[in-house]
Order: structure tokens, then sequence, then C-alpha cells
């Protein structure tokens, strides 16, 4: 039954963290190593964290801004919707349908516990299985 499964059971619980004066081109190789759509960016001057996706690095680079200037912490979104561990997968989607966003930062407690995409939430109702990355 799709709706049992939790984000608990969906989400990459490691998760690429990065800091604020990380550049975009920085972020983008650390993303495109590990095969992965984001990074969730920690800020020790702030409470909370952010996220970075490759969505937005393209919007950047669209722009027209240099990818070896602009930094994590000026890309970021800071105004996220956290996921529970025990919220069902059928709500995460939900909740990335309503937000118009990809992926969710898990937490618990005041911690960062995982990391939730929608592939991964594709992957965990069709029972696919992720290829191994390639070596390069």
């Amino acid at each position: 039954m799709v709706s049992a499964l939790k984000v608990r059971d969906g989400m990459s619980k490691l998760v690429l963290t990065v800091g604020p004066t990380h550049t975009l081109r920085q972020v983008a190789r650390m993303m495109s190593a590990r095969h992965v759509g984001a990074a969730v960016v920690a800020d020790p001057e702030h409470a909370g964290v952010g996220i970075l996706t490759e969505r937005d690095i393209l919007n950047s680079i669209a722009a027209g801004e240099d990818p070896d200037a602009e930094l994590a912490a000026h890309h970021r979104t800071e105004d996220l919707v956290y996921a529970s561990p025990e919220w069902t997968l059928e709500e995460a989607a939900q909740a990335m349908v309503r937000g118009g966003f990809r992926h969710l930062v898990v937490v618990e407690g005041h911690e960062v516990a995982g990391l939730l995409s929608m592939r991964d939430i594709v992957r965990c109702w069709t029972g696919a299985v992720t290829p191994a990355p390639q070596p390069v």
C-alpha cells in the first residue's frame, strides 16, 4: 500500500551540506559528483538551514551571473517547508505540489535527518531500483 510508506523510508540520510560562502560552481561540482539535485546550506551565523537546488544554479547562470563569483548564501531558499520523517510519502508529495518544489529537508527535533526528492518518492512508489553511479 503506497500510503503506508513514510518519508523515513524514502529519504536520503546522507545529505550534501555546504556553507554559505561556497560558490555556485563549487556546489554544482559537489552535487554532480554525488548525483544529487540539492544541497542543504548551513550557516553558523544564522539559525536554521537553507536549500540550494539545481534549479537555483540554473536560474543564476541563465541570468548571466558568474558561477565562480555567486555564493550559495545569495541563492539558497531559506523559507522552507520542513518534512517530518513520520509524514507519509503522500503528505510529502502533496506539500511539494502545493509549494511548487521538488525537494524537502527532513527534520527530526532540531536536526536535519535527511532530504527527500520527488525522485525518491517515485522510486519508492514504483519499487524502481536506482542505478549505481558509474565510475568516471
